[in-house]
Parts: structure tokens; C-alpha cells; sequence
């Protein structure tokens, strides 16, 4: 028998085994505790957000495509939105530039409440936006693409080029090396436990409202309740999270260099604006990204950050017009 009194306590493998056992139980006891909150999670909100009644859609190549329109004269104008973003973002600009335009702004597949599907890629999305340009019969557009969106209409433009009228990127650089690269998340985080964090994230009010700041900036409109469910609804209803994580392993929308400075060679009006201060590129990536689509020199909106359409709808809706008149 070991004796363990004071005088000879245990020797130190001992105490380490004592001590893996100890810090094994701690981490099994936390994991089933986790797990067991994520289920009631997951249990709890298993009810889906419906879908918004009156909403137009057209059927838009696959996707059936669901868009919101402004004004009826002047020349037709096709907006873009970016990641988890839908056509209601643009309403600022929007209502602005429907008083000289036809505008129309849609739900890219994977957002907003256009049909889900995949894949959620430039390829897919351009020819989606192509398709719905067609599907309404407008007539040489001018289309605009916000953040990732940029990537989309680029992509438009290089295989529809003669059903464009003009090329507007806004707070985008188009690239696949722009603003983010494919997320681990989706294999880092399992279900229950995703599922249960996006949907809390989701439905926290604080969190909604604290990402659309951090994103807009100090002079964007603070988001009251019917704001909150402008951004929220869409991730909500059926076949939403299944899409969010797609669209995470799939990666900010981008296309290559190379294919993005085809552009240059496409004879047709091209404008590159961002906000002075938009955080997620640097400063120099306005100028180079005007350089390689050959567009004039960019725009710059001081003190906007990377939601100018909405911190400053007056000024992205006269951008826009300009490029209608070249």
C-alpha cells in the first residue's frame, strides 16, 4: 500500500493522472451541457419566418427570382446587392434614382427571397442576372453591383456584353481576393451547435443592429424594428440556413484578375465608386480596380463606409445617373 500522508504525498505522475482525470470530466460535463442547450435551441426555433405576402417574382433562368421595382420612365437600371444582402437594401438609393429611372433591384439566389439554388458563384448569379434582364425585356441596362455584387455584374457584363449598357462597381473590387477568401466555418462547427448559433445570432436584436453599424457606419439611420426585420426575415424562412452555409464554403463571390481585366476591352460606359473610409479594402483598391476594368478614375464619398447606397443615397444615385448620360 501506498502510503499518501502528508509526509509522503503522491508522486507527480500520480497527481498528473488525478488531474487528466479531473480536467477530462470538467470537458465532458461542459460538452454535454452545450450540446443539450443546442438542442434546446434548435428545438425551440424550429418554426421558420414566413415569407413577406405581395412580393413580384419572375422566373429568371433556374431561379425563380424575386425583385422590387422604382419608377416607370428614363432608362431601365438593374442593382445588384452583396453578401446576405437583398433587393430591399437599395430602397434609399432606390426611391431617389426612380424619379429620372426604371429601377429595379433583385434577390440574388441564396438571399433575400429569390429561390435557393446553388451553386452560389459568379457564373450562377451573372447568368441569373442576365436571365432577369431578358425575363423583363429591358432594354441595354445599367447594372450595379455592391460589394460582392460587384463580382456578379462584372461577370454579367463578360458574357452578355451586348445586353449592357453600363457598368457601375460600388464598394467591390470584384475579385476573388477581395474581401474575404472560402470560410471554415461550415467545418468547424457542427449541428447542432451552428445551427443553434446562427439562429441566435439571428434573432438578437443587439447583433443585427451592431453588424449593419459596423458595416454602414455613424451617419447610416439607426435600424428600428422594421428595419431589423428587413435584415433578419431573409435568413429565417425556409431553406435559408441551409444556403448560409453553402454560401460560407463557397466564399466571397469573386472572379480572377485576369478574367475582370477583360473588362478593359468592352466598349461600354464603366464607373467605379466606394467610400472614402470603407473599411474592408484598402486604400488604394478604388484606383486599381478603375485601372483594370478601364474605367475613369474613381469615386470616393467621404466619410462613407462600405454601405454608400444607403449612408449616402443621394450621391450613389447621381453616380449612377451620370453613367446613364455617357
Amino acid at each position: 500500500m501506498t502510503d499518501q500522508s502528508p509526509e509522503n504525498p503522491p508522486e507527480p505522475r500520480t497527481r498528473l493522472r488525478r488531474w487528466s482525470r479531473r480536467t477530462l470530466l470538467v470537458l465532458v460535463t461542459l460538452w454535454g451541457l452545450v450540446t443539450a442547450a443546442s438542442m434546446v435551441v434548435v428545438l425551440s426555433t424550429e418554426t421558420r419566418a414566413a415569407v413577406p405576402a405581395g412580393l413580384s417574382y419572375v422566373q429568371a433562368g433556374d431561379v425563380r427570382t424575386r425583385y422590387r421595382e422604382w419608377g416607370s420612365g428614363g432608362s431601365p437600371v438593374v442593382l445588384v446587392h452583396g453578401a446576405f444582402e437583398s433587393a430591399d437594401a437599395w430602397t434609399p438609393t432606390a426611391e431617389i434614382l426612380g424619379r429620372t429611372h426604371r429601377v429595379l433591384a433583385i434577390d440574388l439566389t441564396g438571399d433575400g427571397y429569390s429561390q435557393r439554388r446553388p451553386p452560389y458563384n459568379a457564373a450562377h448569379l451573372a447568368d441569373q442576372v442576365n436571365a432577369f434582364i431578358a425575363a423583363m425585356h429591358l432594354s441595354k441596362p445599367v447594372i450595379v453591383g455592391h460589394s460582392s455584387g460587384a463580382a456578379v455584374v462584372a461577370e454579367a457584363a463578360l458574357r452578355r456584353p451586348d445586353a449592357i449598357g453600363g457598368l457601375l462597381l460600388l464598394d467591390g473590387d470584384a475579385l476573388l481576393t477581395g474581401a474575404g477568401q472560402k470560410s471554415p466555418l461550415p467545418y468547424l462547427f457542427i449541428d447542432p451547435y451552428r445551427t443553434a448559433l446562427l439562429r441566435l445570432g439571428v434573432r438578437s436584436d443587439w447583433l443585427v443592429r451592431t453588424a449593419y453599424a459596423r458595416a454602414c457606419g455613424p451617419r447610416c439611420p439607426r435600424l428600428d424594428a422594421q428595419g431589423v426585420d428587413q435584415w433578419r426575415r431573409p435568413f429565417m424562412v425556409p431553406g435559408a440556413e441551409k444556403a448560409v452555409w453553402a454560401m460560407l464554403r463557397e466564399g466571397v463571390v469573386g472572379i480572377p484578375t485576369s478574367r475582370l481585366e477583360r473588362l478593359r476591352t468592352l466598349n461600354m460606359p464603366k464607373s467605379v465608386v466606394f467610400g472614402a473610409d470603407d473599411f474592408v479594402f484598402s486604400r488604394s483598391t478604388p484606383a486599381e480596380t478603375a485601372a483594370r476594368i478601364g474605367a475613369p478614375p474613381p469615386t470616393l464619398i467621404p466619410r462613407a463606409q462600405h454601405m454608400a447606397f444607403v449612408s449616402d443615397p443621394g450621391v450613389v444615385a447621381s453616380t449612377i445617373d451620370a453613367l446613364t448620360r455617357r
